[in-house]
């Protein structure tokens, strides 16, 4: 249903080009065909975003995914659009064991043990040979602080500080992101906005907006820019429970961590752009070697 909605506004909004630009101010996406240009002033066009497929086609045609472009300018909900996403980055398989790979992988490489046991030469005491070598019928010990004996030392214990990194292998982290953006479309955990920008600095009117939408208890907001203007800064320094995050450093943990996604505009066209040539890069082979410090 949703893509006949599309195809007869792309009749509408677009019938001769269906170009769009991003504009340089907070990453609005703006339509520059005749069509938009020749509406009359005070008529907001309907934003719509069209896929394009020509640079990197998807796997399969037959699972389209499309989502309601939401405002944040004011609590009540308004669809103010509609984008099309891609299937290879949001109606992607499912892979359960990829994205448990890579929660394992996220919760282990920043575990450092620090458990420590002392070996013979550490524990206190045991200077002294406890009886003569020979002629008193028994072993032969040379210190009471031996492993053998109680309150000795430890062999082969653990010795701080052990670190449990390892690297996962490139694709399997590409495709533990495609999984769990698919798995959070799919469960209606995933919310497309325009932009951050809104209307206050009070994190009432945050608060508000969270609990009119039914965004869920907590909740992680991604932009594309590592810069978030200052009012929903100091709106979500209140909330411990609303995260916000630059779409670089989305990563499957914090997106299962959190219930809801809500991704802007500009973050969606980023990480399909990231992902998608991640998934079609010429030289794949070479990523699926042996982790260097250099491999982006």
């Amino acid at each position: 249903m949703l893509k006949n909605i599309l195809d007869k506004s792309r009749q509408v909004v677009f019938p001769v080009a269906r170009t769009l630009t991003r504009s340089s101010v907070h990453g609005n996406v703006v339509n520059e065909s005749p069509a938009a240009v020749a509406t009359p002033a005070g008529t907001k066009t309907p934003l719509i975003l069209p896929q394009n497929y020509g640079e990197y086609a998807p796997v399969s045609r037959n699972t389209p995914r499309q989502a309601w472009i939401e405002n944040t300018d004011a609590v009540q909900e308004r669809k103010v659009g509609l984008i099309e996403l891609h299937p290879d980055v949001f109606a992607a398989q499912p892979r359960v064991d990829i994205i448990q790979e890579n929660v394992e992988w996220q919760r282990k490489y920043r575990y450092v043990s620090f458990a420590q046991t002392k070996t013979r030469a550490e524990v206190r005491g045991g200077g002294r040979k406890p009886w003569p070598q020979k002629g008193m019928g028994r072993a032969r010990h040379g210190s009471i602080r031996s492993p053998l004996f109680k309150g000795g030392g430890v062999v082969h214990g653990p010795r701080s500080p052990t670190t449990h990194f390892y690297m996962l292998p490139f694709y399997k982290r590409v495709l533990g992101l495609t999984s769990t953006l698919s798995v959070k479309l799919a469960q209606d955990d995933l919310h497309i906005i325009e932009n951050v920008d809104i209307p206050t600095k009070d994190g009432q009117f945050l608060k508000d907006l969270i609990a009119e939408r039914n965004w869920g208890p907590s909740v992680l907001i991604v932009d594309e820019d590592h810069m978030f203007p200052a009012n929903i800064c100091q709106a979500t320094d209140e909330l411990g429970y609303v995260n916000l995050m630059p779409s670089f450093g989305l990563n499957v943990y914090s997106m299962l961590k959190h219930d809801t996604l809500v991704l802007t505009v500009a973050a969606v066209k980023h990480l399909e752009q990231r992902l998608l040539y991640q998934l079609n890069r010429s030289d794949a082979a070479s990523k699926g070697g042996k982790f260097k410090l250099d491999q982006v």
